[in-house]
């Protein structure tokens, strides 16, 4: 099959352009980058939360093109089975495709308070009292996990809900979320993830800022 094309925007920003890359990643797709430019007002709508639908991360892929990053997990999990993106056990299973679409329609207050920045560092920041709820039910998300599946990985190894959880695990270190240990060790895990690394290290290259994002909520 044709070699293919992940469309994204931000690797600073895009929370979801990264869950996209690193759904191909895990699945071994051979696949080229192709960036978005970040004045695209589309790219900005989704950068700035202004849009719930974008069409960015989309996937193309021969004939194929997709575009909603659960949607891109379905078919990447299709298309190559033996990545295991999903959990063998059924139960497991139901419960990874549960959390990951709980991400994926939900949480907002706590992804306008802390939006993701890659290049930025908090020593302290308060968090508004509406996204309060929202961070602890992605710690009860993690715990019940790490419960039943004993880590690193939410279900021991990588799967499609690490890919969802991923940003919010910057977002986390970002502004300096307290956790308990075992939380911080499921960040660390996830950040020092060799594809986190490569994705962190073209944020950090990235020359662009996009000013509205600076803003302190």
């Amino acid at each position: 099959m044709a070699k293919a094309t992940l469309t994204i925007s931000s690797k600073n920003y895009s929370s979801w352009s990264l869950r996209g890359w690193l759904l191909c990643r895990m699945a071994g797709l051979d696949f080229e980058e192709a960036m978005v430019d970040p004045e695209d007002l589309a790219a900005r709508q989704e950068l700035l939360l202004l849009s719930p639908s974008v069409l960015v991360p989309r996937l193309t892929h021969g004939k194929v093109e997709v575009w909603d990053t659960l949607a891109i997990a379905q078919y990447l999990n299709e298309t190559f089975p033996e990545a295991g993106l999903y959990p063998a056990d059924v139960a497991a299973r139901s419960h990874c495709r549960s959390i990951a679409g709980e991400m994926h329609s939900g949480f907002y207050n706590l992804r306008s308070a802390l939006p993701m920045n890659l290049k930025a560092r908090h020593q302290s920041f308060k968090i508004f009292s509406g996204a309060r709820p929202d961070v602890e039910r992605v710690k009860t998300i993690w715990h019940e996990c790490f419960d039943k599946y004993d880590g690193p990985f939410l279900f021991g190894k990588p799967s499609v809900a690490d890919a969802m959880y991923a940003p919010v695990c910057t977002r986390f270190r970002t502004y300096a979320v307290a956790l308990d240990d075992r939380l911080e060790a499921y960040v660390d895990t996830i950040l020092n993830w060799e594809p986190m690394q490569e994705w962190i290290a073209g944020a950090l290259a990235e020359p662009d800022e996009i000013v509205e994002l600076e803003v302190e909520f």
